[in-house]
């Protein structure tokens, strides 16, 4: 979803951490750092990334989360990455060798509130672009985090992954109920520009011969006024109504096209 619309000043809120580990791309990690921007993370560390820190395609591929971009950290490896966090997940889509608790984002993501809202520190695992992490890595974690992806086709993208991560964190939190908009309150209509309406449409059906039979017409005028009051209308959209019965009344007043009588052609 793309716009234009000035961006708020950012609160950083408690949000768990997002660690990459040795990522390759730094359009990987510039579209992550966009993903967590858009639903309210910022603690993003990178795990011996391949091409250093800073990474001008990084900072490019981030469109302008500056917020996350400047606060990334880097660690030499993934034991150091979380050493502050008490509560770790793994994302991973394979199954492993290892007894770990097994859970889906949504049950992931309200752990992880629950443990950030006691002032404790959480995390979540990201793996290598081409095999994702390592046994060892899910093995320091508390539980590992899968997503209900279609068996054949199960690897996401570094970005897509983290991206539905922060959405379940955000939509699980109180900021999930707040949308950035509303829909449109125009002025509604009232009664009486209702009534009108209808009376100029009925007496506009009259003009054109559209009740052909005399004694349905009560019971077609009350299914035509029950069609428009099924949702409500605005005063515009009875205006713009009426404008365009109007147009049509009119219409017997506009010249008459000119147009080749019967049997005439033309030649080039």
């Amino acid at each position: 979803m793309a716009g234009t619309d000035k961006s708020q000043d950012f609160i950083f809120r408690p949000s768990p951490a997002v660690i990459l580990c040795e990522p390759q791309l730094g359009e990987n990690i510039g579209t992550t750092a966009r993903a967590m921007a858009n639903f309210g993370l910022w603690d993003l560390r990178l795990v011996n990334p391949r091409d250093g820190w800073p990474n001008e395609k990084a900072i490019a591929a981030a469109s302008k989360a500056d917020h996350v971009i400047d606060k990334v950290r880097v660690f030499e490896t993934t034991e150091a990455a979380v050493a502050d966090l008490s509560l770790v997940f793994a994302t991973t889509a394979r199954r492993r060798d290892l007894q770990k608790p097994v859970f889906g984002p949504e049950e992931a993501a309200q752990r992880a509130i629950a443990h950030v809202e006691t002032g404790a520190k959480a995390g979540i695992l990201f793996g290598r672009e081409r095999w994702g992490l390592f046994n060892e890595e899910v093995a320091i974690s508390d539980a590992i985090v899968t997503l209900p992806v279609e068996a054949a086709f199960a690897s996401l993208n570094i970005a897509q992954a983290v991206l539905i991560m922060a959405y379940e964190w955000r939509r699980q939190t109180d900021l999930g109920q707040k949308l950035l908009f509303t829909e449109t309150v125009a002025e509604p209509a009232t009664r009486d520009q209702l009534v009108g309406f209808f009376d100029q449409l009925e007496n506009a059906l009259d003009r054109s011969g559209f009740f052909t039979a005399p004694d349905k017409r009560p019971t077609v005028i009350n299914n035509i006024r029950a069609m428009f009051s099924r949702g409500p209308l605005s005063a515009q959209e009875v205006r713009t109504l009426r404008g365009i019965i109007s147009s049509l009344d009119r219409k017997h007043e506009r010249p008459k096209p000119n147009r080749p009588a019967k049997g005439e052609g033309t030649t080039d």
